[in-house]
């Protein structure tokens, strides 16, 4: 089982972040265009848990592939989780936490995944997943970053 962790700041209230960062339809808005992001069917505005949300991704080399997460947990303006259903991971469980500070919002993600193939997936790990996800999480704080300025 792998972690990744990532912490932003951002000078935006906390409804409006939780308002952005809840709605699915802002998913691709935060997304890598090489990605290939897209939310299949309709989604509502905010989700509840028991939300199943379908989407076709492109993760590796251009291949793409329908991706699942259900909406476990969600406790309004505190957090949300989501975890895989159907999908690349073995496991993909990912934590979204929301907090007020001084000059705005602090948002935490924490992200537990296991890959599959056993060993074969422990050898990728390093030089080819980790990479990957470091680069998307990147884009999401770049994105972020220019939708909420300071």
């Amino acid at each position: 089982m792998y972690v990744l962790e990532r912490t932003q700041d951002l000078p935006v209230s906390l409804v409006d972040a939780w308002d952005f960062f809840s709605s699915p339809k802002n998913l691709a808005k935060i997304t890598p265009k090489d990605l290939g992001f897209e939310v299949l069917g309709t989604v509502p505005e905010q989700m509840y848990e028991g939300l199943f949300i379908h989407y076709k991704v492109s993760p590796l080399f251009g291949i793409r592939m329908k991706w699942t997460t259900e909406i476990t947990h969600v406790k309004e303006h505190r957090y949300f989780v989501d975890e895989q259903r159907i999908g690349p991971y073995r496991i993909w469980h990912h934590e979204h936490f929301f907090e007020e500070t001084a000059e705005g919002v602090r948002m935490r993600d924490v992200v537990h995944y296991a890959l599959p193939f056993g060993i074969l997936g422990q050898l990728v790990h390093p030089w080819l997943v980790k990479p990957r996800l470091e680069e998307i999480f990147n884009f999401r704080f770049k994105a972020a970053e220019v939708l909420f300025p300071k």
